[in-house]
């Protein structure tokens, strides 16, 4: 990691314990703050003072404790073990505090109690997103936590409201980011980040029926799955049979320097999104500078529009478990040095460890994840992983583009990929730094029978492809040109920019070009976007990233676009 990293973190370290709080990233440990919120308030969901309140069913009142501009927080208001568990009558309001004030954390904020089986749920009264708790967010307000040990989790049948604006969007950062001011640009684990639990589909449950014939139900045994986080008391799960579940409103809503290592193969991200229903609405998303995935998609068929992924460093968009719904506009910008793919995609959760019976049953009755992709743009960099050598040392894997496997299979349209900015860093290895990759003999099948499908996409890396040959010996790459373009790019790179390139004009910094401008192979283009006007996430013409995202408008980021 960069120098700043370390430094900043010790930074905030002792900024913290000054304050109380646990300094460790260490998921492990719990945050000892002897901060306790005040007494008193107005009776309502705000006190006086701007800090949110609420009322315990046994009828005490937690209130955030006022500390300058900010609001504090205390475990005694929430934590990972003292849950925000009030029922749904009268949400958790957190307002937008006058002269930039924050709302400051000292330990994860968990909005609803966790229930790991059909029965506890059924006591409780919970069976569908609205059943819970609530919290709503006002636009243009900034929530902070201490470190990676904290974190946001919105468990079953609870929602979340946080609805910005264009001109006043939400955040949810470190406390070094929006406190300290101490936080590197492309710095991560400086807060653990976000998971929302739904009541959505998961593969990795059982199910009679299917979602095709309307009749997908549990068995007996239910569907409980623990969730990425800490376990024993803060263990969470999600999962259920409703797809159409709704766990609230996510509108112009950033999260910042995320991520946490809770141990192997359990990896805080910017937002999990864990078998969250289609009833949820996610539109204009970002997530900015994570140390694992941007957004991973455990199930469920939530449907997110106008996404940015910057400076991730493993997937910007990471799909699993029988994922079915649909990203609309996505815009996926690598670190220089660091990140893993634009998209990994799975099909079946645990696949290694399921015979071909029953991954051919999930694959019969649609239990196999089946995303749509429309509209992205990936300007990947072809940074080496941690095991290699070459100077562009990356966090996790090396720089990818898209894979396909395990039985995903992906309807993917007007995509533009491309490596060319920065060209190979591992020379003529196409091992890693690929364009595409279509894994699985399931993944392989559907795309030579027309079921997984990439069309009207523009892809120009120096590797465009690595796989297997599809049935029939068609190979990826004649896949990839039946219904889009490619171009193989120099070794070296090149800029894909009208100013510079004759051979390969498709973008504007991030912008695509109108498709009337652009070039690729020295020509115009030879196919045509499907039902748009444009390749790609964004056009200036109507640039959907201006005035909220962070990173992008040099009046709003913290260094330059390493391309520009």
């Amino acid at each position: 990691m960069k120098k700043i990293f370390a430094l900043s973190t010790m930074a905030a370290a002792m900024v913290l314990a000054g304050c109380g709080g646990g300094g460790d990233i260490n998921i492990n440990a719990q945050n000892n703050s002897t901060t306790t919120s005040t007494g008193g308030g107005n009776g309502g969901n705000t006190s006086a003072n701007g800090c949110a309140s609420y009322s315990t069913t046994g009828g005490i009142t937690r209130q955030g404790a006022d500390s300058g501009v900010n609001c504090v927080y205390g475990p005694d208001f929430v934590s990972l073990t003292n849950p925000i568990d009030i029922g749904p009558s009268t949400p958790v309001v957190f307002t937008k505090l006058a002269n930039g004030g924050v709302h400051v954390f000292r330990d994860s904020l968990v909005v609803g109690r966790n229930y790991s089986s059909d029965a506890d749920l059924v006591a409780a009264g919970i069976e569908k997103g609205g059943d819970g708790s609530k919290i709503e967010i006002e636009a243009g307000t900034t929530l902070a936590f201490q470190s990676s040990d904290d974190y946001v989790v919105i468990n079953r049948g609870s929602q979340i409201f946080a609805e910005g604006t264009a001109s006043a969007p939400i955040t949810i950062t470190s406390v070094s980011d929006a406190v300290d001011g101490t936080v590197g640009a492309e710095e991560v684990q400086a807060w653990g980040g976000m998971i929302i639990n739904g009541f959505g589909l998961t593969n990795k449950c059982a199910y009679t029926g299917s979602p095709a014939t309307n009749d997908l139900a549990t068995t007996a045994s239910g569907c409980h799955v623990a969730a990425e986080g800490k376990a024993g008391g803060g263990q969470t799960h999600y999962g259920g049979a409703n797809n159409a579940d709704s766990s609230g409103s996510l509108k112009y809503f950033i999260v910042k320097h995320t991520g946490a290592q809770v141990e192997e193969g359990n990896e805080l991200n910017g937002i999990s999104f864990d078998a969250v229903g289609s009833g949820t609405t996610v539109d204009f998303l970002q997530a900015y500078s994570t140390y694992d995935d941007g957004v991973e998609m455990f199930g469920g068929a939530v449907n997110i529009s106008h996404y940015i992924a910057m400076y991730v460093r493993d997937d910007s968009i990471d799909i699993d478990e029988g994922y079915s719904g649909t990203f609309d506009y996505a815009l996926v910008i690598q670190s220089e040095t660091d990140g893993n793919h634009c998209v990994e995609s799975d099909g079946i959760g645990s696949y290694s460890s399921k015979d071909q019976a029953t991954i051919d049953d999930f694959v019969a009755r649609g239990l196999n994840s089946r995303a749509t992709i429309k509209n992205m743009t990936c300007i990947m960099s072809s940074n080496d992983g941690p095991a290699g050598t070459a100077a562009g040392l990356g966090t996790h894997d090396p720089g990818a583009g898209m894979r396909i496997r395990e039985a995903h299979f992906p309807i993917i349209q007007n995509a533009l990929i491309t490596s060319a900015y920065q060209g190979d860093v591992l020379t003529g290895d196409d091992d890693y730094n690929y364009c595409v990759r279509i894994e699985s003999a399931e993944g392989l099948k559907a795309a030579a029978e027309g079921v997984l499908k990439i069309e009207g996409s523009i892809i120009a890396c120096s590797d465009l492809t690595k796989g297997d040959l599809l049935p029939g010996g068609k190979t990826q790459l004649e896949f990839l040109n039946e219904n889009s373009q490619t171009l193989t790019t120099l070794e070296a790179g090149e800029d894909p920019t009208a100013a510079s390139n004759a051979n390969l004009d498709i973008l504007d910094g991030f912008f695509s070009l109108p498709v009337a401008d652009m070039k690729i192979g020295g020509a115009a283009p030879t196919v045509a976007p499907i039902g748009r006007a444009f390749f790609g996430a964004v056009v200036k013409d109507d640039d959907w990233t201006a005035g909220w995202a962070y990173g992008i408008d040099p009046a709003n980021r913290g260094e330059p676009l390493w391309f520009e």
